[in-house]
């Protein structure tokens, strides 16, 4: 069987893959703290026929060598944690981390989950938990029942003012954790993000200070997916697909040539 029809069938696999990760990208652009994804490539195995460098003659090496690749694969999907666009609300338990770092979370098996999503509600006991699944906010922050407002400072304070109160009352510190490699963190869904060996050990820090990023208060950060990019790449991966499809088009046509003439 010609060797083209498997190089191409790599690159429909490939595509397929790219297509996928540019659609997951499209379904959350409007999803809150959501970091685009991106699908890295990688050409696969080298037939070597002939060695450049190789000896053709007395004293005469081969300049180039004679190598037929295999095709493509993707071997990774990259996160890109930039900045995503700041949008803000009336809310005062919106929050938005202006530069690196991720908020931390207890899931309820006790384990620690990241989010860039700053959308945080109160439960019936006062403590900052996220409005989906209720995961509670780390350190712990309990909001008094009478509390007429809520304060969050650059770095983090949370301070409130009660009923009858002439001063606010400091009623939690929030910190910020970031990683080496936040490209290396496992994705789990509804905005998380999991510890792995490629990620590092969180460093948990203060925010605005140690290079972390500053909480904006009554504000969030928007997915960082550029819709026309991913247009554009879409695109370009359907090209690419139908290029691909071109080509075991051809070499079928190549080998219905030779059946039917030979």
């Amino acid at each position: 069987m010609h060797p083209a029809l498997w190089i191409s069938k790599t690159g429909l696999d490939a595509q397929q893959t790219d297509i996928s990760v540019i659609s997951n990208n499209v379904a959350n652009a409007s999803t809150v703290g959501y970091k685009k994804t991106r699908a890295v490539f990688e050409d696969l195995l080298y037939q070597t026929v002939n060695q450049a460098g190789g000896i053709s003659a007395a004293n005469t090496k081969l300049p180039n060598g004679l190598n037929i690749g295999a095709g493509t694969k993707v071997v990774a999907t990259q996160k890109m944690f930039t900045q995503g666009n700041m949008v803000t609300t009336d809310n005062a338990l919106d929050l938005m981390i202006e530069g690196s770092g991720f908020f931390e979370l207890q899931l309820p098996d006790g384990s620690a989950a990241y989010t860039r999503n700053g959308q945080f509600t109160l439960d019936d006991t006062g403590q900052m938990v996220t409005p989906g699944a209720g995961y509670v906010l780390q350190p712990p922050v309990n909001i008094p029942a009478d509390a007429v407002s809520i304060t969050v400072s650059a770095e983090g304070q949370v301070s409130v003012k009660t009923a009858g109160a002439a001063e606010n009352q400091v009623v939690g510190q929030l910190s910020i954790a970031d990683f080496i490699n936040p490209s290396g963190l496992e994705p789990m869904g509804q905005n998380l993000y999991l510890e792995t060996g490629a990620s590092g050990a969180p460093i948990q820090g203060t925010a605005s200070l140690d290079g972390l990023g500053a909480i904006r208060q009554g504000a969030l950060e928007t997915s960082n997916v550029n819709v026309t990019e991913e247009l554009v790449n879409l695109i370009e991966s359907q090209r690419i697909y139908e290029m691909n499809s071109k080509v075991i088009s051809a070499v079928d046509q190549m080998l219905a040539y030779v059946n039917q003439n030979l």
